[in-house]
């Protein structure tokens, strides 16, 4: 795809020093015969934007599935602020309430409107009070600039409007960490600029990111760190500068000869 860096300020580059949030060690990950997760060790530092790119097919989003469970794991361990990921039942919900998702699809309730979109978490997971959730919603929708669309239901919406009320939706529930699997792709060219730039304004402010996508202009304005997939395995990471411009392995090269081309 085409780089789409804009003029936007740029966010932080240096490494974080927060204390490690997301600890993956040795995860492996099989569907069937095919083995998408080979020996995945990454650490995610409270704080930071990890970027995760590669080709199709190379795991990245079944590794954002796996950090909160959406995907089982066959051997190894993720931990989330020291904690092993639970198996199931209210310790789960806890977790993905703590690590929030924003998928390719939207995935919003589509007979609630915007505003019950964004609060109902916050009511039935986090037993926050109707009122203070409505409060939080309002707040959060006019961060990411929809406000003025509460009480429309997802179908009346542009697909950036959508993404951005799914990333309210995510912001509500208050998460250490967000995860974001391709947000972008399936957006029209001139609706992804709009979700991009609310999620550069979510790097400046601190929120520890990891971030699935195709957006390589997003991966050099955004990110602390860009993690290269290929395979099922991770090949190189390294700060964006020096990614882009001085890749060390050559299928990153080649990667990048191709998808910056064009």
């Amino acid at each position: 795809m085409a780089d789409s860096t804009t003029a936007e300020p740029t966010a932080p580059t240096t490494r974080p020093t927060g204390d490690p949030l997301i600890v993956l060690s040795g995860v492996n990950k099989h569907f069937g015969s095919l083995h998408v997760l080979r020996d995945i060790d990454l650490t995610v530092h409270r704080g930071e934007v990890v970027v995760v790119i590669g080709p199709s097919g190379s795991g990245k989003s079944t590794l954002c599935r796996t950090i909160n469970r959406l995907e089982t794991i066959d051997a190894g361990t993720i931990t989330i602020d020291g904690e092993p990921i639970p198996a199931e039942g209210r310790a789960l919900a806890r977790l993905r309430a703590d690590v929030g998702m924003v998928f390719q699809s939207f995935n919003l309730f589509a007979h609630k409107t915007v505003l019950e979109n964004v609060t109902l978490g916050q009511v039935k997971a986090k037993r926050v009070k109707p009122a203070e959730a409505r409060t939080t919603a309002m707040e959060l929708l006019e961060r990411v600039g929809v406000a003025n669309q509460a009480d429309k239901y997802p179908a009346q919406l542009s697909g950036g409007q959508q993404q951005r009320v799914a990333i309210a939706r995510a912001l509500a529930m208050r998460p250490k960490a967000l995860l974001f699997d391709e947000p972008t792709s399936a957006l029209d060219p001139e609706m992804i600029n709009e979700v991009l730039d609310v999620m550069v304004g979510l790097a400046r402010d601190g929120m520890t990111m990891v971030v699935v996508t195709h957006e390589m202009g997003f991966a050099r304005r955004a990110a602390q760190r860009v993690v290269f997939m290929d395979a099922g395995q991770v090949v190189e990471e390294a700060d964006p500068e020096t990614f882009f411009t001085a890749p060390r392995s050559e299928r990153a090269r080649d990667f990048l000869s191709k998808i910056l081309t064009h």
